[in-house]
């Protein structure tokens, strides 16, 4: 096995041709561009320093610029008169690496790298097996129960030395392979003038995950989503069998499920900006209960029949769209409203959101049936929903509702200052504050920005019910929210969590309702998923929060 093993400067002797034929390749490259490409970045350079220059007047600006605009031009000419040529000898030194460099250089560091990794491992088991044979002699001839247990905790400490050893030299070896792999692109890097193509940067990016890829860290970061399909593959096998044929996977169930996950992607949204600051909103269904009621006071067909504190208040007169604007306005108001007194708390008092959203929930729900007595108000005007949310042929618009407020959050989370502060919060307030970030500020404007999206999300689900407004509608979507985040990746730890993550845990959820109903699945069974689902997620989440430490 040794003697398959190459040294190091034997294998640099391997690659000194390769790198005298395309070092040759590149002087003549690097000439052509001395006053063409090389001159214009340097020009170009120069100009723009000038441009930003905040001590030259404008009229100076223009002066300088124009001392360079020649030579720029002289310089552009000369790149276009050898671009020919350079493309030319681009493609040549590629050809002869691709003839050259796995053949004479790349394949033999790969098989020596095989060979090493199986001379590690073969020392590995001989050093374990040493270890515990001389452990175990020791105490065989012990006879004190604690010098035995002092010797069983010395010889664990020695076996994972053993291990790290093993550990450190197998990534030796795996980056010796990555360097040889890289030092390829490093010179293509050079010939292109960092310029690769769509094939060369696919191939970078492969290797790279490749060389980072951890098995351990992929199944506690994909674990649950593997065995999510694998679920939803056997409820695909299951379905036809025990429907009499009924497929589960097909245009309209897809389209029934992004339907029902559309208003409830609001609601997770929502939520999410807290999970992120390590809290939690056990109010989101009373929320929704308050916002269906007061949209469908506002869009009753004709006069309510219910009434709000002895009132029964008749919208009907009311242009149509006046109408459905002040229902969309009245539950943003109101959702805002509780959601910012549940934020002012938890951000003023240091109050857990536990605390602070759970006696929302209990305002909410308590003035709402005392309110409205706890009836139902009925249907909407029909034709509004053809107006909020029409279908397209069989394609229901909602999705789009949803995808643009999916773009939005994604924006705020990422692109703003909001957004990082946000993470930085949720990461580490203390950090955060003495960063000079207002962490009562970013902790009231992601409860203000939960309370718009709830909002957004009931007016758009009254839509989708045509009606029925409740104080009991909603219940337990709090929970269904707070799981689709906590499956979607979103920790509870703060500053974890990504907007994909969150759609993917709402489609997940919606799904498996779905798929479950249309098997016959009892309801009460359904809880049951969803709860091992939870707890999965949870524990895995725990288990990247443990590793981290």
């Amino acid at each position: 096995m040794a003697n398959t093993i190459l040294t190091a400067e034997e294998l640099q002797k391997l690659l000194k041709p390769i790198d005298e034929h395309v070092g040759a390749i590149q002087k003549k490259i690097d000439e052509l561009r001395k006053d063409g490409t090389s001159r214009v970045a340097v020009l170009e350079n120069s100009m723009e320093r000038i441009r930003k220059d905040a001590t030259l007047t404008k009229g100076e600006k223009e002066k300088e610029l124009a001392k360079y605009a020649g030579d720029l031009s002289a310089a552009k000419a000369v790149e276009s008169k050898n671009k020919a040529e350079i493309d030319r000898l681009i493609a040549e030194a590629e050809g002869y690496l691709k003839q050259h460099y796995d053949a004479d250089y790349f394949n033999r560091v790969k098989a020596d790298c095989a060979a090493e990794k199986a001379e590690a491992r073969k020392k590995y088991d001989a050093r374990v097996a040493e270890l515990t044979k001389q452990s175990s002699e020791t105490i065989a001839s012990l006879t004190d129960q604690q010098e035995i247990k002092e010797e069983k905790y010395v010889q664990k400490n020695r076996l994972f030395d053993a291990k790290m050893a093993y550990d450190k030299e197998i990534s030796d070896i795996k980056a010796k392979e990555h360097e040889a792999f890289v030092y390829q692109y490093h010179l293509i890097d050079l010939l292109r003038n960092s310029k690769f193509t769509f094939a060369q940067n696919r191939a970078q990016k492969k290797e790279n995950r490749r060389y980072t890829f951890n098995r351990r860290t992929f199944l506690l970061q994909n674990g649950l989503y593997i065995v999510i399909v694998c679920i939803f593959a056997l409820l695909c096998i299951l379905t036809p069998i025990l429907k009499g044929g009924q497929q589960l996977l097909t245009v309209n169930n897809v389209l029934n499920i992004l339907q029902q996950a559309s208003p409830r992607m609001f609601f997770a949204l929502g939520v999410a900006g807290l999970i992120l600051l390590t809290g939690t909103d056990l109010s989101i269904g009373r929320i929704v209960g308050m916002c269906m009621t007061t949209a469908t006071i506002i869009m009753h067909q004709g006069a309510n029949t219910g009434s709000v504190f002895g009132h029964a208040f008749d919208f009907s007169t009311q242009p149509l769209g006046l109408r459905i604007i002040a229902a969309l306005l009245a539950c943003i108001l109101f959702s805002v409203i509780f959601t910012s007194i549940a934020g002012f708390f938890t951000a003023r008092f240091k109050m857990h959101p536990f605390i602070s959203t759970m006696s929302n929930m209990l305002i909410i729900f308590g003035l709402v049936t005392y309110a409205t007595k706890g009836v139902s108000f009925g249907a909407i005007d029909s034709s509004i929903p053809k107006i909020i949310i029409p279908k397209i042929g069989k394609f229901p618009t909602i999705i789009l509702w949803a995808a643009a407020a999916i773009l939005i959050v994604w924006f705020i989370w990422n692109k703003t200052t909001f957004g990082k502060e946000l993470y930085a919060v949720g990461g580490n307030p203390e950090a955060a504050s003495v960063s000079g970030i207002s962490v009562f500020r970013v902790t009231l404007g992601a409860f203000v920005m939960a309370g718009i999206l709830y909002g957004c999300g009931a007016w758009l689900e009254c839509a989708r019910m045509v009606g029925s407004g409740s104080a009991a509608y909603g219940q337990g979507w709090d929970m269904d929210a707070i799981a689709a985040c906590v499956v979607g990746g979103v920790s509870f730890t703060g500053g974890i969590g990504k907007i994909s993550g969150v759609v993917v845990g709402v489609l997940i959820f919606t799904a498996l309702t779905y798929s479950l109903t249309i098997l016959g699945i009892d309801t009460n069974l359904q809880f049951v998923f969803e709860g091992i689902i939870i707890l999965t997620a949870v524990t895995l989440d725990c288990l990247k929060y443990v590793q981290k430490k």
